[in-house]
C-alpha cells in the first residue's frame, strides 16, 4: 500500500504546483518542457529502458502521445488554476472510462450491466462537478470553465487508450515504449518554446527549467510507484487501480478544499462521491470478471 500512497502523493503534488503556477508569477509552459527532460533522465535510471529494438514499436502511437502529452498538460494546468484541482483530478481520474467504451466501440468487448452502470454514474459525476453557477461564495467562475474539465476527461481518456495499444505491443518494452514517448514529447515542446522565445513571444527563464524538473520530478514518481504497485500487487490489479483513482480525488479534495479553500456546491460534492462510486463498480467488476472461467 505504500506505492500506493506514493503514487497518490505525487500525482496530487502535480496539482498544487499547478495550482501555485499563477502564484508565484510561474510560466506553465517552461515548467512543463523542462519537465520531459527530468523524465527521461528518470526513465533512463529506474526503468533501464532497452533501445536495442526500439526501431520496431508503433511509431504512429509514438507520435500521438508526443504530441497529445504536452498539449494536454497544459489544458490540466489551465484547468486546475480555473475550476480548481478538486474538479480537475475528478475528471482525469473519470478518464478511465473512455477506455471502457472504447473496449465495447472498438475492441468488440460485450458491454454488460454492470460495466454500463458504472459508466453512466461517472458520467453523472462530471456532470455534477462542472461549476454551471457563475458565482461560488461570492467568487467569479469562468463560464466557460466546463469546456476545461471537458477536454481533461476525454483527452486524458484518449491517451489511456493509446497507452493500452502500446503495452499490447510486447515486442518493445513498456519501459522503452515510456521513454521513447518520454522524449517525443520533450522535443515537440523544446520546439515550440524555441520558436515563442525567437519570436519574442515569451521571455526564456533559466528558473525555470528547475522548477520544470521537480515537476518532473514529481510526474514521474506517480508513473514509478503506480508501476510498482502493479508489480507488488500483480495478482489484484483492480486493488491499485480503484485505490489510486479513488485516492487521487480524496487526497486532492482535502486539498483543494483545506489547503486552498476551494468552495463546492452540493451539487460539486454529490460528483465527488459519484465518481468514488463509479471508479469502485468498474474497478472490481473487473477484477471478479477475471476470477470468471
Amino acid at each position: 500500500m505504500l506505492y500506493i500512497l506514493l503514487s497518490v502523493c505525487f500525482n496530487v503534488t502535480v496539482s498544487v504546483m499547478f495550482k501555485l503556477a499563477k502564484r508565484y508569477h510561474i510560466d506553465v509552459y517552461q515548467a512543463i518542457t523542462w519537465n520531459y527532460s527530468m523524465a527521461i533522465l528518470l526513465t533512463l535510471i529506474f526503468l533501464k529502458p532497452d533501445l536495442i529494438h526500439v526501431r520496431q514499436g508503433p511509431f504512429l502511437v509514438y507520435s500521438l502521445l508526443g504530441l497529445l502529452l504536452p498539449s494536454l498538460f497544459l489544458v490540466v494546468a489551465a484547468s486546475v488554476r480555473i475550476t480548481g484541482i478538486v474538479r480537475t483530478d475528478v475528471a482525469q481520474r473519470l478518464s478511465l472510462f473512455i477506455p471502457v467504451i472504447a473496449s465495447f466501440l472498438l475492441f468488440g468487448e460485450k458491454a454488460d450491466p454492470v460495466n454500463l452502470t458504472g459508466v453512466v454514474i461517472g458520467f453523472a459525476a462530471i456532470i455534477c462537478c462542472v461549476p454551471w453557477q457563475k458565482q461560488v461564495a461570492g467568487r467569479k467562475i469562468t463560464t466557460n470553465s466546463w469546456v476545461y474539465l471537458l477536454i481533461v476527461f476525454i483527452g486524458m481518456g484518449i491517451i489511456d487508450v493509446l497507452f493500452k495499444q502500446v503495452a499490447l505491443f510486447t515486442v518493445v518494452s513498456y519501459s522503452t515504449s515510456l521513454f521513447i514517448v518520454f522524449v517525443l514529447a520533450f522535443s515537440v515542446a523544446l520546439a515550440g518554446l524555441i520558436y515563442q522565445v525567437a519570436t519574442k513571444k515569451m521571455h526564456f527563464s533559466w528558473p525555470h527549467i528547475i522548477i520544470g524538473w521537480v515537476l518532473g520530478a514529481a510526474n514521474f514518481g506517480n508513473i514509478l510507484f503506480f508501476i510498482k504497485a502493479h508489480k507488488v500487487l500483480s495478482q489484484h490489479p483492480s486493488t491499485v487501480f480503484s485505490s489510486v483513482n479513488t485516492g487521487v480525488i480524496f487526497l486532492g479534495t482535502i486539498t483543494g478544499i483545506f489547503v486552498f479553500k476551494e468552495k463546492l456546491s452540493g451539487v460539486n460534492k454529490l460528483g465527488i462521491v459519484l465518481a468514488l462510486v463509479a471508479i469502485v463498480i468498474i474497478g472490481y467488476h473487473q477484477y471478479f470478471t477475471r476470477l470468471l472461467p
